[in-house]
């Protein structure tokens, strides 16, 4: 078994495996070790939001492909630990583009379906997981409806999560582990997302201030809880906030470590 086939394997026993798997999302080499190091993680997973914003790029595969392989081969070089990439809709090929990330290291992936006809997202789905297997991988796909995230703000929540299971549904069926529903943060409808995908089967992204903590969501059945682009947030929040400091005539954050 090669090293990439064991990190997949690893990977999915973490999305299997009884209790929400959590990941703070990275967005280079730096934030990838320093999460790496910390203690209880077990895997990485890179935001393509964050990397876009690294190079200066807007989101939405508006980076070149090139330019973000190249980073998350550069992230998946400098750890020891299953990565996950986000690869966005697939860059008009969600099949090559898999191909191209495991070639770089990556043995799972988010795929967005930006709410195209449902058979099309479907053989998306179907086009990655057999970029998998081609590569002799499990590679965990955390397929990802967009409902809420393009939904008319008129929309009727209950019509929404009913089509989210729907989407949901049909990418388990395909073979995708995990639905990945991001915009969701209200308990009533985290529970109805589970109660109609499955126990363990639902992906959520955690929203500063709004989307219940952790264990909250564990009893409440969810696989998997990431952080997209709001650790990159984060930090970028305590740079701007050092710096107001320094720059008033304080000092840098007396607390800082050395972690890079």
């Amino acid at each position: 078994m090669t090293d990439l086939s064991i990190r997949a394997r690893t990977l999915l026993d973490l999305h299997t495996a009884p209790g929400i798997f959590v990941l703070a999302n990275v967005w280079d080499v730096a934030s990838a070790r320093v999460v790496a190091a910390t203690d209880g993680v077990r895997a990485v997973a890179t935001a393509s939001h964050a990397i876009a914003a690294t190079f200066g790029y807007e989101d939405g595969e508006n980076i070149p492909l090139d330019v973000h392989l190249d980073m998350v081969g550069r992230i998946a070089a400098a750890v020891d630990l299953p990565v996950t990439m986000d690869f966005e809709a697939g860059y008009g090929d969600a099949g090559e583009t898999a191909r191209r990330a495991i070639g770089a290291g990556v043995v799972g992936g988010n795929l967005e379906d930006r709410m195209q006809p449902l058979d099309d997202a479907v053989a998306a789905v179907e086009a990655v997981l057999r970029a998998g297997r081609d590569a002799g991988i499990d590679f965990v796909l955390n397929a990802r409806t967009d409902t809420f995230l393009h939904a008319d703000a008129e929309a009727q929540r209950s019509d929404l999560v009913t089509e989210a299971v729907r989407r949901g549904r049909a990418f388990l069926g395909a073979g995708a582990p995990v639905v990945f529903v991001p915009g969701v943060v209200e308990r009533e409808e985290i529970v109805a997302l589970v109660d109609g995908i499955g126990r363990g089967k639902v992906s959520l992204m955690a929203v500063p201030g709004a989307t219940p903590p952790v264990r909250e969501l564990q009893e409440m059945g969810v696989a998997r809880l990431s952080t997209g682009p709001f650790t990159q947030r984060v930090a970028l929040t305590a740079l701007q906030d050092a710096a107001a400091e320094l720059v008033a005539g304080g000092v840098l954050p007396p607390a800082t470590r050395g972690l890079s």
